[in-house]
């Protein structure tokens, strides 16, 4: 079984510092619950707000859902051991003290032993995130190797051993799952989580994944030549790369139908890569991947090759499909029950268009959603997409364990929950969940 690694940074955008300090100043508003501060002052005004709040980044998050009265009343994570699972961690150590704590724990389950193996600082943001928010609690820090579910799972274990009751991962691996939360790496996860009933089970966060504008969900339509049909008369399903980077193709499903999946040149027809896979016992998988030349187009076609035709899900990994559907689109480990998945929301408290989305005949997801993006203290860039707002949630869930250590992980996913603020429409939804995450309020009772 293979997959890309991929973390759920929302596609590249032309971040500048200013528009992204005010977007997060009215997100910040949006989660307390009043007027933003761009809706209510003018460009000198809001570019003035905009400077005072860099220099105070993570205070301003902690305010986030109450969270700094929290900290007033000494509940700051004390107690509380969380847990970042992720592949990006170059240059940790120059962080230490400052936007993450003075002492973090790492392990790396890669086979090369490598725990800065990836050039990237996307696991050290995501632990800023938890540490601005619950700055007492103790951080793990962990990563693995990208195509072995098993490793994942033994870091998952190893930060059980470790006393981490709070898991926050903001990485997608398509192709672990079957994209409605089964699978037998989700039965895994849910063994070593626990039930969410008894003292030592974990509550795990996983971002809900920035693939709702590049994934098809639906069952296999033969356009009349064995083919897939993605629309009418459609069986070539565009698909653009973002740049340079790598691109995955990722095709899972249940059932034992076997499939073929192939991406081809647009210009000039020519197989860029097929993958193969056959259901059964096991969710089917197929997976392309190749380096696209500049400039150049591709198309993404599914062939049944036997069996009855089914329902499928097929991503794309820093690529955008043309055909899409924004229904279905959470991947593993987001579309698990056994987790608590966090979409993302703007300052408008619409969801992100990149934020992906569940289904109705499916395990209801996401649960909750965070606005992004975070002002970060260790680059230039806002931290954005489901990756930001994933470990908002799991710092959140942290505190309100360091206030009710005597909670189950189930008591407090509830909670949560409960207390989120409900975006609309009226009740859970397909795209908010429960609506954004709140910390509770004191006199909120464990269901």
């Amino acid at each position: 079984m293979a997959s890309a690694f991929r973390s759920s940074f929302a596609p590249r955008q032309p971040w500048f510092a200013l528009s992204g300090l005010l977007s997060a100043i009215a997100a910040l508003a949006l989660a307390l619950g009043t007027p933003s501060a761009a809706g209510r002052f003018g460009p000198t005004e809001q570019a003035d707000a905009a400077i005072a709040t860099t220099t105070a980044a993570s205070r301003s998050l902690s305010t986030l859902a109450g969270a700094s009265q929290w900290h007033v009343s000494g509940y700051r994570g004390q107690g509380l051991t969380v847990a970042v699972l992720d592949s990006g961690f170059r240059g940790w150590k120059q962080f230490l003290g400052a936007a993450l704590p003075s002492d973090v724990t790492v392990k790396s389950f890669r086979h090369d032993g490598n725990f800065e193996a990836k050039d990237s600082q996307h696991g050290i943001l995501c632990g800023e995130v938890v540490h601005a928010l619950a700055p007492d609690a103790k951080l793990l820090f962990a990563n693995w190797e990208p195509d072995d579910p098993d490793t994942f799972l033994q870091a998952v274990r190893w930060a059980r051993e470790r006393g981490a009751r709070v898991i926050t991962t903001s990485v997608i691996s398509p192709s672990w799952g079957d994209g409605e939360g089964g699978g037998p790496v989700h039965a895994a996860l849910r063994d070593i989580l626990g039930d969410g009933q008894k003292a030592g089970d974990l509550l795990c966060f996983a971002c809900a994944g920035n693939t709702a504008q590049r994934t098809w969900t639906g069952t296999f339509t033969d356009s009349g030549d064995g083919r897939h049909a993605w629309a009418a008369g459609v069986a070539d399903n565009p698909l653009s790369p973002w740049g340079g980077e790598r691109v995955s193709v990722e095709m899972v499903w249940n059932g034992p139908t076997t499939y073929s999946l192939q991406v081809v040149d647009a210009a000039s027809g020519a197989v860029v890569g097929t993958g193969r896979g056959q259901g059964g016992a096991k969710p089917g998988a197929a997976v392309v991947r190749f380096d696209p030349k500049a400039g150049h187009q591709y198309q993404v076609q599914v062939r049944k090759v036997d069996g009855p035709a089914g329902r499928f899900h097929v991503v794309g990994l820093s690529s955008y499909l043309t055909y899409a559907t924004t229904r279905g689109s959470i991947t593993f480990p987001g579309d698990g029950a056994e987790v608590v998945t966090v979409g993302a929301v703007g300052a408008d408290g619409e969801r992100a268009t990149y934020s992906s989305c569940g289904t109705s005949d499916a395990t209801p997801k996401p649960d909750l959603v965070a606005p992004v993006p975070f002002v970060s203290q260790t680059r230039s860039r806002p931290f954005a997409g489901t990756s930001a707002a994933t470990p908002q949630a799991a710092a959140l869930a942290a505190l309100t364990w360091a206030r009710h250590p005597d909670w189950t992980a189930g008591q407090v996913r509830q909670a949560l929950c409960h207390s989120a603020r409900d975006l609309g429409p009226v009740g859970f939804d397909c795209e908010t969940g429960f609506g954004l995450v709140r910390l509770p309020a004191e006199q909120t009772a464990a269901r």
